[in-house]
């Protein structure tokens, strides 16, 4: 909050008035940040903090265009950079520097992170958007965010129950560790796994399984309760699989966790799949897509009728796909349905229904619920079988868009999944309007990205022109601590769109195979998974290991 030393000096440099002060805390000058006065119209930090330090005495630096390096960031906790307004710029042997915006800088600070170094500390003062910069770069420690879990959804009273399964403070606080570390390390699935002998944790990072802990076995099965009691799940039933859902907020982050137990030879494993909606990109064009390829996407969904479909494995994105163009579509004059099987998020002005199997609320029952709500757009999460399939093209043809998902290795497969599933021909070309592939690449963790020798007889082998390899730069990244020594932080996507073009609805009515589809559709200017994956890597972003992995050959 605003210090007195530092109204004088605002008020006295003629930076602002007292009134105006007062005018933007509404009266309340001790509840207002120091960041505020970079609103100020006549506000200069720069001349602000230099009058500070030479009253103060202490030495200025400007330090908007510093890099520290993160673990220098990283190596005091959030709560001591808060409470202290410090933060660790540079470490040597002897001494730890520390920038602040701050002059009244106490004995006790000097002190408490003497001791938490065992250095000696010193201070240095700047202005204040170069701090709240370095602040931004500053990551929530897995300690900082333990203290402020919140559980949304109260546990259930079956908790006494589960008393003699003796679950102690011990247990809560390495349960909530273990959410709090994926969430830092920005998980997207955590495995509690079951064995003989001992008991591990694994999280899945941009698409990889890596260990991240080995506890006792003797902790697993009070593991395993918490985690129940605090997804809602009958404790007592342990030879049935269920499913439940944990809502925390972590970092001040709403965060869901769906949570599945298998039963296994020894013990119940647990799978939770974080959703942070703070995450979900629905601005279409930072997905991924190339532009011709989102001209062809949009052109699909902008029509008025016919099917849109999206398909890759689990975990490729294209629930992500699908709700940034239910969200393109989300006008006043839309009525959308969905039906998801669970529903991931929660999309505002979208009529969003959990398919329920065990009540007879399936992907078919809902679709012809549908279809008398007075539709204009629908979307269902998967066709998986001839039911849905035919509702699904009726749907198409009778005045509906249609979007869903399947799984198939690629956009052309696509089509020929829907004829063996015994759809007729004619219904499939009238009814379809774009089929998008998607896959999930590793990006190259631009810390530690470093330039790799790759011949040029292996680049033209991999789908390269030989006059491109002889261009290319091809990059890895070498690892470092940024990316936990694995050379990738994040993943890209990589998009396959096949438009149902004249030539192409011509060899679906004659009955022609996925390759006849497939030569058909890149002739028409359709990209292929191999190619926008090498475009990835001409332009630094992945590696070619990557790109080849999540792309089949284009070899016809």
């Amino acid at each position: 909050m605003i210090r007195k030393e530092f109204i004088d000096v605002v008020t006295n440099t003629g930076m602002a008035t007292l009134k105006e002060l007062r005018r933007l805390s509404m009266g309340r000058e001790d509840e207002v940040s120091e960041f505020e006065l970079l609103r100020m119209p006549y506000f200069d930090e720069n001349k602000f903090a230099k009058i500070v330090s030479e009253k103060y005495s202490m030495t200025f630096i400007d330090l908007r265009n510093a890099k520290v390096p993160p673990d220098t960031l990283s190596s005091l906790k959030k709560r001591y950079v808060v409470k202290y307004r410090a933060i660790p710029i540079q470490k040597t042997a002897t001494k730890i520097t520390l920038a602040t915006f701050d002059p009244t800088v106490t004995q006790e600070a000097v002190k408490e992170l003497s001791d938490v170094y065992k250095k000696q500390v010193e201070f240095i003062l700047t202005n204040l958007s170069s701090w709240r910069k370095l602040f931004s770069g500053i990551k929530d420690s897995v300690d900082d965010l333990i203290g402020n879990i919140v559980e949304v959804t109260a546990a259930m009273a079956a908790e006494e129950t589960v008393r003699a399964e003796d679950i102690g403070d011990d247990v809560v606080t390495f349960v909530y560790r273990m959410l709090a570390e994926a969430f830092i390390k920005k998980a997207s699935d955590i495995h509690v796994e079951p064995y003989e002998k001992n008991f591990r944790i694994r999280f899945r990072i941009d698409g990889s399984l890596v260990e991240a802990a080995t506890p006792p076995k003797s902790m697993m099965a009070s593991i395993v309760s918490r985690l129940k009691i605090m997804a809602q799940m009958d404790i007592s039933e342990k030879r049935k699989p269920q499913d439940g859902r944990i809502k925390l907020i972590i970092g001040g982050k709403p965060i869901d966790y769906r949570v599945s137990s298998l039963p296994t030879l020894f013990g119940e494993k647990m799978v939770m799949r974080l959703l942070d909606s703070s995450n979900l990109q629905l601005d279409m064009t930072k997905l991924g897509f190339e532009q011709k390829q989102i001209d062809v996407f949009k052109e699909g969904i902008y029509r008025p009728y016919g099917m849109c479909l999206v398909t890759g494995p689990t975990g490729s994105g294209k629930t992500t796909t699908l709700y940034s163009a239910l969200s393109e579509l989300n006008t006043p004059d839309n009525n959308i349905s969905t039906a998801e099987d669970p529903v991931e998020f929660n999309l505002e002005g979208v009529n969003q229904v959990n398919v329920r199997k065990d009540i007879g609320l399936t992907f078919a029952s809902a679709l012809k619920a549908f279809l008398r709500q007075d539709p204009d757009i629908i979307m269902v999460g998967e066709i998986r079988d001839l039911e849905v399939g035919e509702i699904a093209v009726e749907a198409a043809l009778t005045g509906h868009l249609v979007l869903s998902t399947l799984h198939t290795n690629d956009a052309p497969a696509t089509i020929t999944r829907i004829l063996n599933m015994g759809i007729e021909p004619f219904l499939v070309v009238a009814a379809l309007n774009v089929v998008v592939a998607q896959r999930l690449c590793r990006k190259i963790c631009l810390n530690c990205r470093e330039e790799k020798k790759v011949g040029i007889e292996e680049l033209v082998a991999c789908g390269f022109a030989p006059a491109s390899a002889e261009k290319i730069k091809v990059y890895h990244g070498k690892g470092c601590e940024a990316c936990n020594e694995t050379g990738y932080k994040g993943r890209i996507a990589i998009y396959e769109v096949l438009a149902m073009t004249p030539k192409v609805r011509e060899i679906v009515i004659k009955h022609g195979s996925t390759d006849d589809i497939k030569r058909q559709a890149i002739r028409d200017g359709m990209k292929t998974l191999r190619m926008c994956a090498l475009t990835k890597v001409a332009q630094g972003l992945t590696t070619l290991e990557e790109a080849i992995g999540n792309s089949a050959s284009d070899n016809l």
